[in-house]
């Protein structure tokens, strides 16, 4: 394993925890030269899958490009890295349970604005203003009334269980 901060190649194991749903193992290292600390997460290798895009191109399925968008969309909100990570093992999972080996990029967008919709409104509507290519204001603020009737219905829910 190198270093990301100084590419020497011996470090340290830290601690090691199994992530939340046991797909993967999370480890903080420690470079034995910079003592700079970096996460590591350690996965089973599955069957590879295969996404078949918008256009009927196939490509190999890349969590790490899942793990961009979600990162992109998260960007300056108050949102753990791990939390991140976990949507995209959540995502992942949810895919290979659906799918033999082939996977619409659809159904997986859908996935991860699923999750970030319960996780975050802002990084919601950020991922799927990009995925849903959003052409004009009134799509951009269909998502958002989606949102505020949804925050409404919730509301409307946590009066009602108060009331005697």
């Amino acid at each position: 394993m190198n270093c990301p901060y100084c590419g020497f190649k011996e470090d340290r194991v830290v601690d090691s925890r199994a992530t939340a749903e046991n797909s993967a193992i999370r480890r903080r290292r420690e470079c034995l030269k910079c003592g700079q600390r970096f996460t590591t997460y350690e996965y089973i290798e599955d069957i590879s899958l295969m996404v078949i895009k918008k256009d009927g191109r196939r490509q190999t399925f890349d969590r790490k490009k899942i793990l961009a968008g979600i990162m992109k969309a998260c960007e300056k909100r108050p949102i753990s890295i791990d939390k991140m990570e976990e949507i995209v093992i959540s995502v992942e999972r949810a895919v290979q349970k659906k799918s033999d080996r082939e996977v619409s990029s659809r159904l997986i967008g859908e996935l991860v604005m699923d999750r970030l919709r319960v996780l975050d409104d802002v990084a919601y509507v950020r991922f799927a203003s990009v995925y849903r290519r959003f052409q004009d204001v009134s799509q951009f603020l269909s998502a958002l009334n989606e949102i505020l009737e949804r925050e409404k219905s919730r509301r409307k829910r946590r009066t009602k269980r108060r009331m005697p």
